[in-house]
């Protein structure tokens, strides 16, 4: 197992000791009977359901909804959502992701929804009854989410909206979605229900590491008024703040993949016999070893640092949140790399973990904000700093 000696690191309080110890337990225990790493893509939305029902069922989704609506902090705790991503990153991709976007796919709803939105979904997405998805990509508006071209119009009491969203994740099993899109004031955030008449799944998208996701289509499809989140005008805020909390996560779930591939290599290294001595023997293999083993210590202490922030110091923490991910997502690509190398052919064999890692984590590059676009982010905040309370 990996070295837990990170949780005695000053970021965290004694409940998030115990939610480590029981939730690696509960992922050790009942993840291999939802999730085999060899069929678990054969249908991929009946898996990625089961592991939303089941979350739901252990309690860990609780900790993606303020305490007042069936959660179990005030509001959302960063340093809970980072552990439990890591942890289940750690032992399922798809475990990870189903938790992810169900914490994603309802943030805003949590941070900036009236009592009545919230009662609405938050309580259905922690028991797991509700799967919620986060809608902001557009064909032409990917990390330019400004060129976006969806459009929403009042229309009396109601909004007319339409328009196209790609690369959605739980596109097509998604019960609702935090949408993003353009009005008379700028990007505003609205929730539509997936049994919307006029939202359509255009196509089902396939990518290196399968999982829910999709291009949705929206054709005068009327929403209520009162499904809008905050004010017009407010979308590019929303997404910003909601962004903050869950791009450090995103780092957490990099820091899984790569803890999972140290102990693979460590495993595998210690038993692999070559010319007479183990692999582990090999100053060039140990070498390796040791740089894996920095680099997760590195992205723990960005990831912590900037969770620890944003729960305790309450800041924004849009540099911190960028770095974290930035270098959480592309020191796991190496490191993972590095575990297939010392795998060798074993190591490229489908079904085998670290293969299964080598394609899981490439997509962590790119979505919630590419590392070309956190350099820019990181820039922009070196040369104009602030730190405002939320």
């Amino acid at each position: 197992m990996t070295d837990t000696s990170f949780l005695t690191w000053p970021f965290f309080e004694a409940h998030h000791l115990a939610l480590a110890k029981t939730l690696g337990e509960w992922a050790a225990q009942e993840l291999p009977t939802i999730v085999d790493c060899k069929t678990a893509h054969d249908d991929v939305d009946a898996t990625c359901r089961t592991l939303v029902r089941a979350l739901g069922a252990g309690g860990w989704l609780r900790y993606c909804v303020p305490a007042a609506f069936g959660g179990v902090h005030e509001s959302l705790d960063v340093r809970s959502l980072c552990i439990i991503r890591e942890t289940l990153a750690r032992h399922s991709g798809l475990a990870d992701f189903a938790f992810a976007m169900q914490g994603l796919g309802s943030g805003a709803i949590g941070m900036f929804g009236t009592q009545a939105q919230k009662q609405a979904y938050l309580p259905a997405v922690a028991s797991g009854q509700k799967i919620a998805a986060f809608a902001l990509t557009e064909p032409g508006a990917g990390s330019d989410a400004a060129a976006m071209t969806t459009r929403l119009e009042a229309k009396g009491e109601d909004y007319l909206l339409n328009g196209e969203k790609t690369y959605i994740s739980n596109g097509g099993i998604a019960d609702f979605y935090t949408l993003f899109a353009k009005t008379d004031e700028g990007v505003s955030a609205i929730i539509i229900d997936a049994d919307t008449p006029g939202l359509e799944v255009a196509e089902r998208l396939e990518v290196m590491a399968p999982h829910p996701l999709a291009r949705l289509t929206f054709t005068d499809c009327v929403i209520p008024g009162a499904n809008l989140l905050d004010a017009q005008g407010r979308g590019f805020k929303i997404a910003l703040a909601t962004l903050d909390v869950f791009r450090t996560s995103v780092g957490a779930a990099a820091l899984g993949f790569s803890r999972c591939a140290l102990d693979e290599a460590l495993s595998y290294a210690r038993t692999r016999t070559m010319f007479g001595a183990t692999l582990v023997d090999m100053p060039i293999a140990q070498a390796m070893l040791a740089e894996m083993a920095l680099d997760v210590d590195a992205s723990a202490l960005l990831i912590y640092r900037s969770a620890w922030i944003k729960d305790v110091k309450k800041l924004r923490v849009t540099r911190e949140a960028a770095m974290a991910k930035l270098y959480a997502t592309d020191s796991a690509q190496i490191v993972i790399d590095k575990a297939v190398q010392l795998l060798g052919g074993l190591g490229v064999t489908k079904g085998q973990k670290v293969e299964e890692l080598y394609r899981e984590v490439r997509a962590l590059r790119i979505y919630e904000g590419a590392s070309e676009v956190q350099k820019i982010v990181i820039a922009r905040q070196l040369l104009t700093p602030s730190k405002k309370e939320d």
